[in-house]
């Protein structure tokens, strides 16, 4: 077994339970890609045994703290086992739902998702690349379901020297899928749609939309960086007059009118914009256009802490325009998925926005992503998407 001696003081982030370990703590040691390895403190005391990433400044990612551990098949279905349960606890209300949530699972590198009768998993990382078959083996075992499709095309690979790779992991068939979500259906394709297919971690923001939307009888809505309109079925299901929906996306916003087809609502209600999102709010500034409400959840600007400050840039000038287009009681619910971009800051450039804006408003909901992709409170790191819900006076 191969071993990671850290720099002396290096230890304190692991006795924390953290689940990472950086090229800059490192004193020497290492090993193969995805290869096990004993993670020691300055003085050879045990910390954790971990992946270890030849090629990514994160060099070790965390199987276990528990010395005794064994970090092998039955290890991964045993972890697979206890995510897919937790699952239970939370009242989802959707066929559609996260199974596996990476580090908060004690699965570092591991996503999965589970759409109906099909499982979609995204391999990250060595170490989950490295135990791909058992871990493909597990899932099957643990969910009896006998569809897994693999999109692990994340950009993140590149940083790990992994290549893209798609395709059917078990099983075969259709890519083309249905799932319920509350009291609507929508649709997906896994093998081409953004993420593994679906914005899972929307979920709960698209309910609480459709009940602002049913309490406030919001008039005029307008759904930025809408990708295939769950926030417009929400919205059209809570009543709202019109909605006006704005992607860059063609075959997204395909679909999203699909959605408004597929749930029964008056196609004459809702508007498509295959546009610019920055472009079409100054076009409607321009034209003196006023919103009851606006959603803005834009694509990640912000991957690493090293792309704050360009993106806080970009995340402002959209919510200044979103501002400028808000009407006196109006609601601006606002997000950012950028891990790079914390929670605090998020709110300053928000609060930025709306005083260039000349506008005020109070917040009057903090929004977060759905439960089935939780975050642990020794690894902050995995709260990469916040929300605001600011009301306009």
């Amino acid at each position: 077994m191969k071993t990671l001696r850290l720099k002396a003081g290096k230890e304190r982030s692991l006795l924390r339970r953290h689940p990472w370990v950086f090229d800059s703590a490192i004193a020497k040691g290492g090993g193969d890609a995805g290869e096990t390895v004993r993670v020691e403190s300055a003085d050879g005391q045990f910390l954790a045994w971990a992946a270890f990433s030849p090629n990514s400044r994160i060099k070790a990612r965390i199987w276990s703290f528990d010395e005794e551990q064994r970090i092998d098949a039955d290890f991964i279905e045993q972890r697979i086992a206890q995510a897919v349960a937790a699952r239970v606890w939370f009242d989802i209300q959707s066929d559609g739902v996260r199974l596996v949530h990476g580090e908060a699972d004690g699965l570092p590198g591991l996503i999965v998702d589970r759409y109906g009768d099909t499982l979609v998993a995204q391999f990250t990382s060595c170490g989950s690349e490295k135990f791909k078959k058992a871990i493909a083996d597990a899932l099957l075992q643990v969910t009896g379901l006998t569809r897994l499709y693999e999109r692990s095309d994340a950009s993140v690979r590149q940083l790990e020297g992994l290549p893209e790779v798609t395709g059917w992991l078990r099983g075969e068939g259709a890519t083309e899928l249905t799932i319920r979500e509350h009291d609507w259906r929508l649709t997906l394709d896994v093998a081409t749609g953004h993420k593994t297919g679906f914005y899972l971690d929307q979920r709960d923001s698209r309910q609480r939309f459709f009940e602002h939307t049913r309490h406030r009888r919001f008039g005029k809505v307008l759904n930025c960086y809408c990708y295939t309109g769950g926030v417009t079925v929400a919205a059209l299901a809570g009543g709202a007059g019109h909605v006006t929906s704005i992607d860059s996306s063609g075959p997204a916003l395909d679909r999203a009118l699909a959605h408004v087809r597929l749930n029964g609502f008056d196609e004459s209600r809702a508007t498509f914009l295959d546009a610019d999102v920055n472009a079409s709010l100054r076009q409607c500034i321009e034209r003196g256009e006023m919103f009851d409400a606006i959603v803005l959840d834009p694509p990640k600007f912000a991957p690493t802490a090293a792309h704050a400050e360009r993106a806080a840039r970009a995340y402002k000038d959209i919510n200044r325009l979103a501002f400028k287009l808000l009407a006196p009681g109006g609601e601006l619910f606002t997000y950012s998925c950028s891990g790079g971009i914390s929670a605090d800051l998020f709110h300053k450039i928000v609060a930025s926005a709306g005083t260039d804006a000349g506008v005020d408003g109070f917040i009057s909901e903090r929004l977060q992503g759905a439960p089935d992709h939780p975050m642990t409170i020794a690894f902050p790191e995995g709260e990469y998407l916040k929300g605001l819900v600011v009301v306009r006076r």
